[in-house]
């Protein structure tokens, strides 16, 4: 027999048995909510869904925002034995459709924001029977019952856990969608504990005592550590916000209001912070910051710190893996890099043949880890080629130098073949956004008229400042080899991204 374990009750219930009813476990907006009312909230969500007809391991679908009813929703499915399936409130309805369509879904959780956006979804999801909309009266398209929050919660608070394991269908989250048509990577219950264990505790060291803010949102990986499962792991403060997209005035106010000790974003929302006209103490509170979903430039590293004193701990993680598996720690970090492995996870760097690289050899990384997802839902061939044994390949290539630290090259499909040499679009990238002009940079390949791939630039202009193309040639010219060197610049106002800020480059090919 296996022993129990929800990670539903694990992140909540033991909390309030232990005594900690009474103390926040949320902020939203600057309203708390006491790990006692979450606990309420969640068993009146868990009894909702079983009187809609909610089954163990039947899929949930979320289209939600950064809200308490998400946390409730979330650890209340789960505390059912049902499986959460979290997609991207912000896709057009029809995107999201399809993604409901392809979990069987058969009830859907949606934000009251993103209401109108339920004809549209249903359009490509015809199986969905329920729809449960967090505004308080029901209104939507016949196709399906539609029903609010209030109708939800009306059946009481008497749902009892179901009995899981750790290697019981836990949540399913959907991949970034950097290439295409996101696929829904399955986690178990045990995942969750496991990325606390190795991340949240043995990187960032978290006790009760913190307060978390996270920018990226909770419907991905990142998001969902950083904001629900690491400070309910411990007893801790999530501070939450739904607005999308956020600003650098926005989330300054709320760093000033709720004094997060912890912070999480992406690098190129720490380039606007730092490139905005913020005062010097804005993060005051801040113990540590913490990066991911894209390379960190090594300069904005450096200006973050120098002008709000907080050291940002750069790190990779994946959809797959859940969090963080390689990352820079508060006593070893090289900016510029991934950082080193994180305890509880091993990395590989291997050749086109599987064979294993040594140092200074770059190659594709490879990581092995008790938090891999179990698989892709209905995609057998992308399973069989990521989930190899007990690694996982993750797509990115990566080099490690002779200390540990291991430096992003960039996505092995995003990697440039110029006039016989290989050419990472990150090293280009971060040399142009090393000049003053630049915010950010994309660089992608380009045939030209001979049928030859050369590398071409897009580039958002700093704030306050112009660029051009004949400037940012005589800056790479001293600091890239002639074939690494865009041929092409192109100055826009927006790079086609992800909602977690990883550029589509596929978008600018």
């Amino acid at each position: 027999m296996h022993d129990e374990f929800n990670a539903g009750t694990w992140l909540l219930d033991r909390h309030c048995d232990e005594g900690r009813e009474h103390q926040p476990a949320l902020r939203c907006q600057g309203v708390s909510t006491t790990y006692g009312e979450l606990l309420a909230l969640t068993k009146r969500v868990s009894t909702g869904l079983r009187a809609y007809g909610v089954a163990p391991e039947d899929r949930v679908a979320m289209v939600m925002l950064d809200t308490p009813e998400f946390v409730a929703t979330f650890l209340g499915a789960m505390r059912i034995g049902a499986v959460p399936v979290l997609t991207n409130p912000l896709l057009p309805g029809r995107d999201v459709g399809r993604i409901v369509a392809d979990s069987r879904a058969r009830v859907i959780v949606v934000s009251h924001e993103r209401s109108a956006s339920v004809a549209d979804i249903l359009k490509g999801a015809p199986e969905v029977e329920h729809v449960i909309s967090t505004s308080p009266e029901a209104n939507g398209p016949a196709s399906a019952t539609v029903s609010s929050w209030n109708d939800l919660c009306a059946s009481g608070d008497d749902a009892a856990p179901y009995a899981t394991w750790r290697d019981s269908p836990g949540f399913w989250l959907c991949t970034s969608g950097t290439t295409g048509m996101p696929k829904l990577a399955m986690h178990t219950h045990g995942d969750i504990s496991d990325t606390v264990d190795t991340y949240a505790k043995g990187v960032l060291n978290i006790t009760a005592h913190d307060r978390f803010f996270s920018v990226g949102p909770m419907f991905h990986a990142y998001g969902l550590g950083n904001s629900l499962t690491f400070p309910l792991a411990v007893g801790a403060v999530s501070i939450l916000e739904p607005t999308r997209p956020p600003t650098p005035a926005l989330v300054a106010g709320i760093v000033a209001a709720e004094q997060p000790t912890l912070f999480f974003c992406i690098p190129t929302f720490y380039a606007a912070l730092t490139n905005s006209e913020l005062p010097a103490d804005a993060f005051a509170s801040v113990r540590l910051g913490a990066s991911a979903a894209e390379s960190l430039p090594a300069e904005t590293f450096t200006r973050f710190k120098e002008r709000f004193g907080v050291t940002i701990l750069d790190g990779i993680g994946s959809t797959e893996m859940l969090h963080i598996f390689l990352s820079n720690t508060a006593e070893r970090y090289m900016p510029g890099t991934s950082g080193i492995a994180i305890p509880g996870y091993e990395l590989r760097i291997v050749d086109d043949q599987g064979r294993d690289l040594g140092d200074d050899e770059p190659g594709t990384l490879l990581v092995k880890g008790a938090s891999a997802a179990t698989g892709y839902w209905c995609r057998s061939d992308m399973t069989r080629a990521t989930f190899q044994g007990d690694w996982t390949v993750t797509g990115d290539l990566y080099v490690r130098s002779s200390d540990g630290f291991y430096t992003y090259l960039g996505r092995a499909d995003d990697m440039l073949r110029v006039g016989g040499e290989w050419v990472s679009p990150a090293e280009v990238e971060s040399v142009l956004i090393e000049h003053t002009t630049v915010l950010e940079a994309a660089v992608v390949g380009e045939k030209d008229a001979d049928g030859i791939t050369r590398p071409i630039a897009f580039v958002i202009a700093a704030p306050g400042q112009t660029t051009d193309p004949a400037t940012l040639t005589n800056w790479c010219r001293d600091r890239l080899a002639g074939y690494k060197r865009p041929k092409r610049y192109e100055i826009v106002t927006e790079l086609p991204k992800t909602a977690t800020g990883k550029i589509q480059r596929y978008k600018l090919r």
